[in-house]
């Protein structure tokens, strides 16, 4: 399923502490920003274009023939640089915008065109992402792990790091089987004039005690449309360790960072 048209938009900045110049590592020979656009490029979208504010970022951008446009150093959240990428590329309030996080290399295409297609399937909700099962009972304890909880048509109900649904009747502890347990997996599509209109909405109380920003946008009474996937994501790169594994996939002969 490919929309007919839409921007992906990968935000990188260089400002990781775990990963020091995270969307410059070379993942197979190539900077982990490009992988990423690369992933990005074989899906359904109009353009794949990356928005940072680092020099270097654009550099490696223009060197490997990636669109990408600069931002302001000063935004407080993905979002807010992801809006003003908007602005710059004179998207139609309409248009569809997914934003694929700069560390998910392994992204799968077809995940990011079911993303998008969520908005024409979903006519009344501004915004989509995508959610997992969850199979291990200690990721669906894992505060980490955050969880979503959706409604008979496949919107959001609640995002939490608590271990929901609570099973009342099972043991302490015990992992429901049904509902099953859905990880969110933090892939977003958004309307981009929604996009531009979310960092002007005042924070929710429970975004702030969760730390969840997708939160701001239930408690102001817009919906969010899930599409789950049954197929297990690719690792992201947070962490040195996740590093060499995804440099392993690929054969890379270049050592973690320390």
């Amino acid at each position: 399923m490919n929309p007919t048209s839409f921007t992906v938009l990968v935000p990188a900045r260089l400002a990781s502490t775990r990963l020091p110049g995270k969307p410059l590592l070379d993942i197979g020979g190539l900077p982990m920003v490009v992988r990423v656009a690369r992933q990005g490029q074989r899906s359904g979208a109009g353009q794949v274009v990356v928005a940072t504010d680092a020099t270097e970022v654009a550099a490696a951008c223009e060197a490997h023939g990636v669109q990408h446009v600069m931002t302001r150093a000063n935004h407080a959240s993905g979002s807010d640089r992801l809006a003003e990428a908007c602005e710059r590329l004179g998207l139609d309030g309409d248009h569809v915008v997914v934003n694929v996080q700069g560390d998910e290399p392994l992204i799968e295409p077809d995940l990011i065109d079911r993303c998008a297609g969520l908005l024409a399937e979903h006519p009344d909700c501004p915004m989509g992402t995508v959610a997992h099962p969850i199979d291990e009972t200690a990721d669906w304890l894992n505060p980490n792990v955050v969880k979503v909880v959706l409604d008979a048509a496949g919107r959001a109900l609640y995002f939490t790091r608590a271990a929901v649904p609570f099973h009342r009747d099972g043991a302490p502890g015990q992992m429901p089987s049904d509902p099953v347990p859905l990880r969110h997996l933090g892939l977003y599509a958004y309307r981009a004039g929604f996009l531009r209109r979310f960092p002007t909405l005042p924070q929710a109380p429970m975004e702030r005690t969760e730390a969840l920003e997708q939160l701001r946008v239930l408690w102001h009474g817009e919906r969010i449309a899930v599409h789950v996937t049954h197929t297990a994501p690719g690792t992201g790169v947070d962490t040195p360790e996740d590093l060499a594994r995804v440099r392993a996939l690929f054969g890379s002969a270049q050592q973690p960072a320390s």
